[in-house]
């Protein structure tokens, strides 16, 4: 029996007046989704809690079967090592974003524009590496770009141990008992990093990221990419915005080993990597994502069959449809879930056995079009395949969620546990 366990980025939303007050999932021409719902159960989960807007590495370490409130140590220390950097406990590692600041510190934009090249980020990334030096307290740092606008950045201190009780720079962001939360009220300015713990090494950790920002912005500013991007009409990538500081790595029990299983891990970027691969799991190479979702999903449909007889379970994570989301592209988002309904689900179905597998189709959280940013309401789940006894409906979406059987779940973190259940029982 195999577990084919797929999270779809930010596919759940709210209705939509263009869609005739449909949701994008709703909308969208999902057929080999949807032939899986007659196969299926059906219900609604909260990928935390209720009230709980996650960001992307709270929500996953919690579906994975993590109580976040636990296990969490921020997700700059999941990016890091999901990105391949060298970070030991006691350095400091936040998540970052290129941005666009203009006057006042006014943000014009939170991710420059959205247009970012990875190849014009890994230059100014390298500008900033080498121009940059910290003087406020002995410490150095590694920049990384990582895809298109998003980047980490891991500083070391030289006689200090750093701390995470720091507050974020980029302001759509806060932290809630430690775990990173999306604003809904948002004044779209520069925040000042603060501790938020009455420690000399807080204190030092935030003076260390507002010298890094204010440092960074000079050189960026004069950047002959933001030149270069002024010209063409484009945003400048002129400021880095740093959130979920972290000083150490999770301590995650070994997913294999408790539920007594093999996982393979396909996800696209560095926080879901660096979460499975502090699981336990194999991380099974894959490029960036790209705009051609055809072309990706055929990439990871190949790798995921040609590992299927060597791993029990596989965790796949797929992007497409959370970018839309935040742009407010509700066309974008619909066509995006219909290419991997198309793409990635209508290939796997030609190619295995459902009675000898089960499909877990859910979300990490929602990003609705109208708020263009996460929020804190439940995500549709589909439990497919072998002997589960379907619901009797016929669609994939919010709203015929509501109605399966499997209820509304209140807390993430009891789903892989059912699914371990499931997959032990067939049933």
């Amino acid at each position: 029996m195999k577990l084919i366990y797929v999270v779809i980025d930010g596919v759940s939303d709210l209705p939509v007046t263009e869609l005739d007050f449909k949701t994008p999932l709703e909308y969208a021409e999902t057929p080999n989704m949807d032939y899986l719902v007659t196969k299926g159960k059906l219900g609604l989960m909260y990928a935390v809690s209720r009230g709980i807007a996650p960001e992307s590495d709270v929500a996953v370490i919690s579906i994975l079967g993590y109580d976040p409130f636990k296990y969490h140590a921020g997700r700059g220390p999941l990016e890091a090592y999901g990105a391949g950097l060298d970070m030991k406990n006691g350095d400091l590692a936040l998540r970052c974003n290129f941005a666009t600041i203009g006057e006042d510190k006014k943000l014009i934009d939170r991710r420059a524009g959205r247009d970012l090249t990875t190849e014009e980020a890994a230059l100014l990334a390298k500008e900033v590496n080498q121009k940059v030096r910290l003087e406020s307290h002995p410490a150095e740092f590694c920049f990384k770009n990582t895809l298109g606008h998003r980047g980490v950045l891991v500083i070391k201190s030289q006689k200090t141990k750093l701390s995470g009780k720091i507050s974020n720079t980029d302001p759509a962001y806060e932290r809630v008992a430690g775990l990173g939360v999306a604003k809904k009220d948002v004044d779209m300015v520069l925040a000042e990093c603060l501790p938020m713990a009455d420690t000399k090494a807080a204190k030092i950790s935030a003076q260390l990221v507002n010298e890094f920002t204010k440092k960074s912005h000079r050189v960026l500013e004069k950047h002959e990419v933001n030149i270069r991007r002024l010209a063409l009409g484009k945003m400048k990538a002129n400021v880095i915005l740093s959130r979920d500081a972290g000083d150490e790595l999770p301590n995650f029990f070994n997913i294999n080993e408790r539920y007594k299983v093999r996982f393979a891990c396909l996800a696209d970027m560095p926080v879901e990597r660096g979460i499975s691969r502090l699981a336990g799991m194999d991380l099974v190479e894959l490029p960036p994502p790209s705009s051609d979702i055809k072309s990706d999903m055929k990439i990871r449909v190949e790798k995921l069959l040609d590992l299927l007889q060597t791993y029990d379970c596989f965790y796949i994570h797929l992007k497409g449809p959370d970018e839309p989301g935040h742009d407010g592209d509700f066309q974008r988002k619909t066509k995006a879930i219909e290419d991997i309904d198309q793409y990635f689900f209508g290939e796997i179905l030609q190619k295995i056995d459902l009675q000898e597998t089960i499909i877990c189709i859910t979300a990490d959280h929602s990003t609705p079009c109208i708020l263009k940013s996460h929020s804190d309401d439940p995500v549709p789940l589909l439990i497919a395949g072998n002997k589960i006894k379907p619901d009797g409906l016929k669609k994939y979406s919010e709203r015929s969620c509501r109605e399966g059987s499997l209820g509304t779940i209140e807390n993430g973190t009891t789903l892989m546990p059912m699914l371990m259940q499931i997959l032990q029982k067939g049933s």
